[in-house]
């Protein structure tokens, strides 16, 4: 089953992002990945071949638009690097964002440790159907 993961990193936290990724990326290549913009053209640069779906960037709505998904139905999990130590002009679009998180009980994680468990947990390891 493929699953459809967002990711999503504030500036000083994408390259963390990007690194995971690179780091378990035998785990996240067989899913489908939803990315804000930003985020995702960093991504795309460090794994190329990596299937992503842009979404806009965070500021502009892509933080809507991922929980949107989220509220439908359409996210399997969600792997976001926020970085708490600056405010963001959008905070009340994260803040809506963890709320369908957890109003819809979407496993998430929030920084690299967090992400690896949740990789370890074995939600990445399902096979893509055929």
């Amino acid at each position: 089953m493929t699953l459809t993961i967002g990711m999503v990193a504030h500036d000083r936290k994408k390259a963390d992002l990007a690194a995971w990724a690179e780091q378990h990326a035998d785990l996240i290549e067989h899913h489908t990945i939803v990315a804000t913009a930003t985020t995702g053209g960093i991504l795309r640069s460090a794994l190329p071949n990596l299937a992503i779906r842009l979404v806009k960037s965070g500021p502009l709505g892509g933080d809507q638009q991922i929980g949107a998904m989220i509220a439908q139905g359409e996210l399997d999990a969600l792997l976001f690097f926020p970085d708490p130590l600056a405010a963001q002009p959008h905070d009340v679009d994260v803040k809506a964002l963890l709320r369908l998180v957890l109003v819809y009980d979407v496993p998430a994680a929030f920084s690299p440790s967090t992400a690896s468990a949740l990789a370890r947990s074995g939600l990445f390891d399902r096979q893509p159907t055929a």
